[in-house]
């Protein structure tokens, strides 16, 4: 029963973004990291001394899910990445002073804890996209997103993502609030088996094949009550992500952050933007523009001047409504009604 009050409560935090107004206040260009190929597999035991992660570099420090216009977050959140024939390899390294965590059940709602999450579309279409959330006491939650929530996309709680490895290490107390802790880290083994039935990818991916990813941690202001880590009511939690969202969002795939894979096991390898960023980024403004139109008028717009946006100097897409949607094309990529973007 308590599970399934959580879950409910999880999909109605889920929603409330929705309230607000549907496109980012900005946006910021998509992080971009290059993933090197470990010689050699880290053991996932949470901690980062394995020699395979010397050669992996460390990512920007991460910020506010809003963007820059934010207060930055008062705790250091990195990460990096590897990988190997067998799969994806990611680990994470959080400043915390007081560490507390409280679920022990498996696919909990574990952002009601302070937590690390990592979002991941490979194919890059917005749908079909999974998500891993866990805590420090190392209780993850796995879940298959059919579709962003705000395009009536559904949640798989049962979906287990197969060979998963999590591990944390601590260092500091568990729920001690009597001591000051200086933080954990987190290693997560996510393989290729895992993926497979969520993407078109190629898995184990070519050299330069990019992904879309991202990643959240969340942190709660708390008080010391009774000697437990109690939150502050009425505050929200902090959401510190590597590639900003631009709105309280993580379920835009659009605006998250792309992994660059590479064969080389150490040195720097450029990373390359994605040449079509430019053209996705006006057919989800046009997108975002078709909500709001569809909200005041009850349906779509057929054209870009009925719709009443002026398209950007790299080209005017072409609209075609459905009995049931939209499809907007330019430069051979399409965008639907529900988000859903691919190359024609």
């Amino acid at each position: 029963m308590l599970s399934r009050v959580w879950l409910a409560l999880a999909l109605i935090i889920a929603v409330l973004p929705l309230l607000a107004a549907d496109g980012p206040a900005e946006h910021p260009a998509p992080r971009g990291y290059v993933c090197l190929k470990a010689e050699k597999s880290p053991v996932i035991d949470g901690k980062l001394d394995d020699d395979a992660w010397k050669a992996a570099p460390w990512s920007e420090d991460f910020g506010d899910i809003e963007g820059e216009k934010k207060p930055k977050p008062r705790y250091r959140t990195r990460m990096k990445m590897l990988w190997d024939d067998k799969g994806l390899y990611i680990a994470a390294e959080m400043e915390e002073p007081h560490l507390w965590a409280t679920f022990t059940q498996h696919d909990a709602v574990i952002f009601q804890d302070p937590d690390f999450e990592v979002f991941l579309d490979p194919d890059g279409d917005n749908h079909l996209y999974g998500e891993l959330e866990l805590n420090a006491k190392n209780t993850t939650w796995d879940l298959l997103l059919s579709k962003p929530y705000k395009d009536g996309g559904k949640a798989l709680n049962g979906w287990e993502i197969i060979g998963l490895k999590t591990a944390v290490a601590l260092d500091g107390t568990l729920n001690d609030s009597t001591d000051t802790d200086k933080g954990w880290s987190v290693e997560i083994f996510w393989p290729w088996d895992g993926l497979k039935e969520m993407s078109n990818a190629a898995t184990p991916p070519k050299d330069g094949d990019q992904w879309r990813i991202n990643f959240s941690r969340v942190e709660w202001d708390t008080t010391i009550e009774n000697g437990k880590y109690v939150k502050v009511k009425g505050k929200p939690e902090h959401n510190w992500v590597w590639s900003p969202q631009g709105v309280i969002d993580m379920h835009r795939p659009e605006r998250w952050g792309y992994v660059q894979f590479s064969t080389k096991t150490s040195g720097k390898v450029a990373y390359t933007p994605d040449p079509a960023q430019g053209v996705k980024d006006v057919l989800h403004e046009l997108y975002y523009a078709q909500r709001d139109y569809q909200k005041k008028n009850n349906r779509f717009a057929k054209t870009v001047a009925e719709l009443g946006w002026k398209p950007p100097k790299i080209g005017t897409p072409e609209i075609e409504v459905t009995r049931n949607g939209f499809e907007a094309t330019l430069k051979a990529w399409t965008i639907r009604d529900d988000s859903r973007i691919t190359n024609k």
